[in-house]
């Protein structure tokens, strides 16, 4: 009778002799597999933590900025993270500093403030767009490459195991089924690297849009509420 930690130790060789009874494009195959899949888990798991600080920041500053204060105090106060400042919040200073600038300035129409503070909210949002989307590309490779890496690997194993039978007289399984086996663990290594990448790509992809699609919404309405505040100052000079 095996207990489970020899069962495990079985499984665990019987793997690492698959890697080392391989031929060398097969090995190369598996190496480049692993490293994939590394780099894929090492991503995913700092998309994951950058993704949900975007997202409980851009939370913490709209309750902030809804709550009815004055924008230039809010602003005021941060000011002196300025370089820190993600998501939502740096697309709010972008735009609050560059409307603060042309204000300053004489015969500058509320219209032309408005058009610059849109550009300077677009700027910073695609920067924080890009910030967002670091790494998303190398996910998507790995998810669409690494099943066809691995089926190569396979496909080369296995072809290299019936060549080596033309020179058998008698072929049998137990000729056969080592050289396969070997094979077909990297199908299954471009698989175990894929999958996860690609769900990951899925679901990332799915939350970057969701909160670029409440930027969008903050930058029209703070446009409007910037619009408004500057034809009211207009209005008060002009008196």
């Amino acid at each position: 009778m095996i207990n489970n930690g020899e069962l495990a130790v079985n499984i665990d060789s019987s793997l690492w002799a698959y890697f080392m009874n391989a031929g060398i494009v097969v090995k190369l195959v598996m190496l480049i597999l692993v490293g994939a899949s590394i780099a894929s888990w090492t991503y995913i798991l700092q998309r994951s933590l950058y993704i949900k600080e975007v997202r409980h920041s851009t939370k913490q500053f709209e309750s902030i900025f809804w709550s009815g204060g004055d924008l230039s105090a809010l602003y005021a106060q941060n000011q002196h993270q300025q370089s820190n400042a993600q998501g939502m919040q740096a697309i709010f200073m972008a735009g609050f500093k560059e409307f603060l600038r042309l204000h300053k300035q004489a015969f500058v129409t509320a219209e032309e403030m408005m058009e610059s503070a849109k550009r300077a909210m677009k700027v910073a949002q695609m920067r924080e767009q890009d910030k967002l989307e670091l790494h998303l590309p190398l996910l998507a490779t790995v998810g669409s490459t690494s099943p066809y890496i691995g089926l190569f690997g396979t496909v080369w194993g296995i072809m290299l195991s019936f060549r080596a039978l033309a020179n058998a007289q008698q072929a049998t399984i137990p000729m056969v089924a080592p050289g396969i086996a070997e094979a077909l663990v990297a199908t299954a290594m471009g698989l175990f690297a894929a999958i996860p990448a690609v769900i990951a790509y899925n679901r990332y992809a799915t939350e970057i849009g969701r909160l670029l699609n409440r930027f969008d919404a903050f930058q029209d309405e703070f446009a409007n509420i910037l619009f408004r505040q500057a034809q009211q100052t207009m209005n008060q000079a002009e008196k």
